[in-house]
């Protein structure tokens, strides 16, 4: 079994607990980042993703939230004291603690120093290789996968999301055809959160005419919430229940994406993601 430093990252950007959200953001967005460690004078004390800084700037306004986001420090929104693991562990260890503590990413720690990060995506470059693999998709696929219409808002498909405990929604026009997906990795925050921390809203420009034939003019703009096909991904990538799972991990590396939906016979069915490989391989051990 192939061991954490072969396939873990490093160098890693980190922060200091005392350094604002806002860097984060800008961090998660420059360098395409779903995660990024804290620390706190060379000693690691915790760790925020992309999800932790949407979901949690979405929920109703602490006393804290007041602040403009320069100012907030990223230590009110972190996780403390992240589990962590060491460069020649296993990458079953690895995949058996992202799944017993539901994180998809653990900091790499060697005398007492961080040396990398392990994630999710690293174990799907690593399932993807394992060519003496003949599971297939469906002997993998998680069945959980709620629907969306596509004009229910942000905050609607977050709580659905928390609400279900699942990571992904399929987003469906009025005729119940699926038109594109949400997952947690694309609810990023960079586009939905306004420089005040609120939830983004869009402009909608109302029109009327003059007369029955006369050409149309702008009466007045409504701002109104982000809604759910404003952050799917469309088309939706599917994959078919009786694909191997090492091939389709194979095509999920190489458009780099973390999941896609499971079909038999035009029908979505299921899901097939890094999550479900994770399980698969923490039971290498």
């Amino acid at each position: 079994m192939k061991q954490v430093k072969d396939y873990m990252a490093s160098p890693v950007y980190v922060m200091e607990r005392i350094e604002p959200i806002q860097r984060a953001r800008n961090l998660m967005f420059k360098y395409d980042l779903g995660r990024i460690p804290v620390m706190d004078k060379g000693k690691l004390v915790g760790i925020v993703t992309k999800y932790d800084i949407s979901n949690r700037l979405s929920q109703a306004a602490p006393e804290w939230r007041r602040r403009p986001i320069d100012l907030i420090p990223i230590h009110l929104v972190m996780t403390e004291n992240p589990v962590t693991i060491y460069p020649e562990a296993t990458l079953a260890q690895a995949a058996e603690l992202m799944d017993e503590n539901e994180v998809s990413g653990i900091p790499v720690e060697k005398d007492g120093q961080m040396v990398g990060m392990v994630s999710s995506r690293d174990l799907l470059k690593f399932f993807s290789e394992q060519q003496d693999f003949k599971a297939k998709v469906g002997d993998l696929m998680s069945e959980g996968i709620i629907s969306v219409h596509r004009h229910n808002t942000v905050t609607h498909v977050i709580d659905e999301m928390n609400l279900q405990g699942v990571g992904r929604a399929v987003v469906y026009e009025d005729n119940r055809t699926p038109v594109g997906i949400i997952t947690r990795s694309g609810l990023t925050f960079s586009k939905m959160m306004g420089p005040s921390d609120e939830l983004e809203a869009k402009e909608i420009k109302m029109t009327r005419k003059e007369s029955p034939a006369g050409r149309k003019q702008y009466r007045y703009i409504k701002m109104v919430p982000l809604v759910a096909e404003d952050i799917m991904t469309s088309p939706i990538s599917t994959v078919g229940i009786d694909t191997r799972a090492v091939e389709a991990a194979k095509g999920m590396v190489e458009r780099h994406i973390a999941g896609m939906p499971v079909t038999r016979d035009g029908d979505m069915v299921g899901y097939f993601s890094t999550s479900e490989v994770t399980k698969e391989i923490a039971r290498w051990r």
